[in-house]
């Protein structure tokens, strides 16, 4: 593993990449700042390495990053309606920053915009941040770790292991941009998905699931088959119309709290092929829809649809919703989950 400087806060903190690397030409570099994945070099099957994922050259633009390029979220991913929460009686007010609902816990203050201790060992490094009791609104004194691994089966594991003293909401994820044609390569939608999921969690115009659980079968939501992102993308469907294309929850399919496969992205050709493992009962497939245009690593002009994001996750806004999973962890139940991103 090699380290190298990426540049200093403007608090003054030391951001570092560290850097991962295997035997089949596959590179990984993660910085301390923010737990964020900023560069994933990936073979073709040709040989040929391009870096996959959106992203910027130093921690300045981190510290900016509206679209959340590589973001390691956490406590709380994806959005909880009407910024408040209650747990045991206990009602919770959080920041408002999604019209009235709360997206991604705090885009200033939560995990991805702090720097995290670091330990490392081979090609894997670990890092720790601890956040106290009624931070951001909540409750609970957590310890955080997230591990990224790079395998010589050309997987990057990130696993999580999240304590809190109280019952709070605990629900993580990983919202890099993919594309793999490689991140200059402008947008996704010659891409293929597949889905491993027979239903999805329908939404409100505020992207609030509205509580049901729905087959995808007959839909522009089935993605069981190898689908063009672009296909139907901009369909008259009511729900792709309401969230500018896709940017939705799917159920995932055999979800028995075991690692496995969920979903498979293409590049045209199958030049880059990358499956999606994890443990998890849902994952936010956003096709980026919103990206802001803007520069990029290397000077690459970003915009609409130029990655893709694979989200796993609990449900969004699950904590008010009975029949989703719950995402309430604490003393008596200690969040970990494995998500692992493989490249053939």
């Amino acid at each position: 593993m090699q380290t190298q400087g990426f540049g200093t806060t403007k608090d003054g903190q030391e951001a570092i990449l560290y850097i991962l690397e295997n035997s089949r030409g596959m590179k990984a570099a993660v910085t301390n700042y923010g737990a964020n994945l900023v560069r994933l070099m990936v073979p073709d099957k040709n040989g040929r390495v391009e870096d996959v994922v959106l992203g910027f050259d130093s921690v300045a633009d981190y510290e900016k990053n509206p679209s959340f390029f590589g973001a390691l979220i956490a406590p709380s991913a994806n959005r909880i309606g009407g910024a408040s929460f209650m747990i045991k009686g206990i009602s919770y007010t959080l920041k408002k920053n999604n019209g009235e609902n709360n997206l991604h816990s705090d885009e200033e203050k939560a995990s991805h915009k702090r720097i995290w201790k670091a330990e490392t060992e081979g090609e894997s490094v670990c890092f720790t941040l601890c956040m106290e009791d009624m931070d951001m609104g909540f409750p609970g004194n957590k310890d955080l770790a997230v591990t990224y691994t790079l395998t010589e089966e050309n997987e990057l594991k990130i696993q999580y292991e999240i304590s809190s003293d109280r019952d709070t909401i605990i629900n993580p994820t990983n919202h890099s941009y993919f594309n793999l044609k490689g991140h200059k390569a402008g947008d996704i939608m010659d891409h293929t998905i597949t889905l491993l999921a027979s239903c999805y969690t329908p939404a409100d115009a505020a992207s609030i699931p509205t509580g049901e659980i729905a087959s995808v079968e007959g839909t522009p939501m089935d993605l069981r088959r190898e689908t063009v992102v672009g296909e139907k993308i901009d369909s008259s469907f009511p729900q792709l119309q309401s969230a500018g294309g896709y940017d939705h929850n799917w159920v995932t399919d055999d979800c028995t709290g075991e690692v496995r496969l969920i979903a498979t992205v293409k590049a045209p050709d199958a030049l880059r092929t990358m499956e999606v493992y994890t443990d998890l009962p849902g994952v936010q497939f956003y096709a980026g829809n919103f990206i802001d245009e803007q520069t990029g690593k290397g000077g690459a002009g970003y915009g609409k649809r130029s990655g893709l994001c694979l989200e796993t996750q609990y449900y969004p806004d699950s904590i008010h919703k009975e029949n989703f999973p719950s995402v309430v962890f604490g003393p008596k139940r200690k969040y970990e989950s494995t998500t692992i991103y493989k490249f053939i």
